[in-house]
């Protein structure tokens, strides 16, 4: 059984992304799939498709590379609220990652977004991980 399944994906993403895999099959549940789609609407990834072929469902994510160096465009993905230790952040303590050129993905009474969109719609919440 696994006990932080939001772990458990961000670690299978960034396992793909180091054995250079085209694809990863992750295990679906709606916070996942609303960190995809923040992944794909902030250009990390190249596509994803929902199967709703078991119970739980699966997310297909088609990783990015660059198209000249062949590196991985997600260089760093880290959990930072884990279910031992919950971070959370008011709207005007959100961070800026990378100066601006990563982004952080909170979880709000809003739903999941970005820390930008968090700060622009003046709510906090629990910060799930960081994307650089």
């Amino acid at each position: 059984m696994n006990t932080d399944p939001i772990a458990d994906y961000l670690t299978r993403i960034r396992n793909a992304n180091a054995a250079n895999h085209r694809v990863v099959e992750i295990p679906a549940s709606n916070v996942k799939r609303e960190i995809t789609k923040i992944l794909f609407d902030q250009g990390y990834i190249l596509s994803y498709k929902f199967e709703d072929n078991t119970a739980q469902g699966t997310i297909k994510i088609a990783l990015k590379y660059d198209k000249l160096t062949k590196e991985p465009v997600i260089k760093k993905i880290q959990r930072i609220s884990k279910p031992g230790l919950r971070k959370y952040a008011g709207s005007t303590e959100i961070p800026r990652i990378l100066n601006g050129l990563g982004i952080a993905i909170v979880s709000t009474s809003h739903g999941v977004m970005t820390g930008k969109q968090a700060k622009a719609n003046k709510v906090g919440g629990e910060v799930l991980c960081y994307v650089y």
